[in-house]
């Protein structure tokens, strides 16, 4: 057996250096790498594999709703972009060019989409003519480019994946149903299946999707007291459609304008899991998104009976529905207990010859490192509440994180004394303009609106900056 007793990786501590820490848990649980384009990542099998549980989750959820998914192209001509003003001015410092097709140079440039509103209304102007068309509520799950300038594994790169969901209604009041449940579903996921605690809410004008009416977002705080912007939900009122001249016959046999919505989440996703639960060993994953919910370890397998004995039970849970994996390789017991730490596996079930004798295994979980010894005839089921117990242990333990760091301010003194001795969410009123949140922004080192509060009571009449009257309560926050 290996003399080695423990896989030898260093991850920087959370506590000394966030930013790196992030970084050693993304390389060392191989969770994504470089590509030769500088911002764009290679997902590796393990960071993969989460995605595709999330992309499982929300599918489902959206499919519940009545979304159907479609593919449509990666390439937008100049002049479908530029249809939508405020849109391209939204977009125009992030937008990639396609100038050359093989030698010959394009009469057209075309655009690699940044996000698809452009081709969605392009096809529905064609297609959609009666209200009998109508809605179209539909979905794709693709990647985009955005040419941006400061890149990060997950968080923001050049090229990331993503779903996107566009949506044309006949009423105004159908469309923003619909922007509103699917930020419902959205909450639903991250809260359910993620185990991720949030606040929510409208963003401020100025924080607002380009071309977008209203922009509803879900803000998650991370370990370091940063909110991580992590779905949107955007109601276009009939703007977008208008610029495309999608319009429908009625059943009154008037020509109308259709209602449109946009809503996306990312890659991101996999950053804010990193950031909220992991640790100084590595990942702490969620049950629900982990693709591996247990290792089975064999203690001693050179003695006659233990490595049979694992592969029985290892079959027995794989039968029972649990995505289990057992390692068998002749690394030492405390290289696999730390592999299996650094990738989040949510538990480990030890199993030795002792266990054996006694009818029993051992089960230890990551989220907290507690060992539960559990009879081998009960583990089947055993097994499904601890995972249960972990998901719920995992979101409570984020949820009393972050209300903890939600703090109040009626004064600027007050605010700037928050942000600098503390990290997280400042609730403070506002009077809606621009200069105030950029002057607030400067003298916090950072702070700005997450989204507007709208379901408390007002806790000043005054805004935080210029002391004119209070137009909004909104969370504000350093932001990733």
């Amino acid at each position: 057996m290996s003399k080695e007793k423990k896989l030898v990786k260093r991850i920087t501590s959370r506590d000394e250096n966030f930013a790196q820490w992030y970084t050693d848990v993304v390389k060392e649980a191989e969770l994504c790498d470089y590509s030769s384009v500088k911002g764009c990542l290679n997902y590796l099998p393990n960071g993969y594999a989460i995605w595709e549980l999330i992309m499982g989750d929300l599918d489902r959820r959206f499919k519940e709703t009545g979304v159907e998914n479609v593919s449509l192209p990666m390439l937008i001509p100049e002049s479908l972009l530029e249809k939508e003003a405020d849109h391209i001015e939204g977009f125009a410092p992030e937008v990639a060019w396609v100038t050359h097709g093989g030698m010959e140079r394009l009469q057209e440039r075309l655009c690699i989409r940044p996000t698809s509103e452009t081709l969605f209304c392009d096809l529905w102007a064609k297609t959609v003519q009666s209200y009998r068309d109508l809605p179209k509520v539909w979905n794709q799950w693709n990647s985009v480019l955005r040419w941006e300038k400061t890149t990060r594994p997950f968080l923001r790169s050049r090229e990331f994946l993503w779903q996107e969901g566009h949506t044309i209604h006949a009423t105004y009041e159908e469309a923003e149903e619909r922007t509103l449940q699917m930020l419902r579903v959205y909450e639903d996921c991250y809260r359910e299946t993620l185990a991720i605690p949030f606040v929510s809410g409208r963003k401020a004008e100025n924080e607002k999707f380009a071309g977008a009416q209203d922009t509803y977002t879900i803000e998650a705080l991370m370990h370091d007291g940063k909110a991580l912007q992590s779905a949107t939900s955007h109601f276009f009122g009939s703007g977008f459609a208008d610029a495309f001249d999608i319009k429908y016959i009625d059943k009154d046999n008037q020509l109308k304008s259709v209602y449109e919505t946009s809503w996306g989440w990312s890659t991101r996703s996999i950053g804010a899991l990193i950031m909220v639960h992991g640790d100084d060993s590595g990942l702490v994953l969620p049950p629900k998104v982990a693709s591996v919910e247990c290792r089975v370890i064999p203690i001693a397998m050179h003695k006659e009976g233990v490595l049979d004995r694992a592969n029985e039970l290892y079959e027995e849970l794989k039968a029972a529905g649990y995505r289990v994996r057992i390692d068998d390789s002749d690394k030492s017991p405390g290289w696999k207990f730390s592999e299996q730490e650094m990738l989040g596996i949510p538990t480990r079930i030890e199993i030795g010859p002792k266990d054996i004798e006694n009818n029993q295994v051992v089960v230890v979980r990551r989220d907290n490192s507690e060992k539960i010894v559990v009879k081998l005839d009960e583990i089947a089921t055993k097994l499904r509440e601890i995972l249960e117990t972990i998901q719920k242990d995992m979101y409570d333990r984020a949820e009393k994180f972050m209300k903890e760091r939600i703090y109040t301010a009626t004064t600027l003194d007050e605010m700037k004394e928050k942000f600098s001795k503390n990290k997280g969410f400042v609730k403070a009123c506002w009077c809606g303009d621009e200069e105030c949140e950029g002057e607030v922004k400067y003298v916090t080192g950072g702070a700005s609106t997450r989204c507007l509060i709208e379901d408390e009571e007002m806790i000043d009449d005054k805004c935080i900056w210029c002391g004119k009257p209070a137009k909004h309560m909104a969370y504000w926050g350093q932001s990733y």
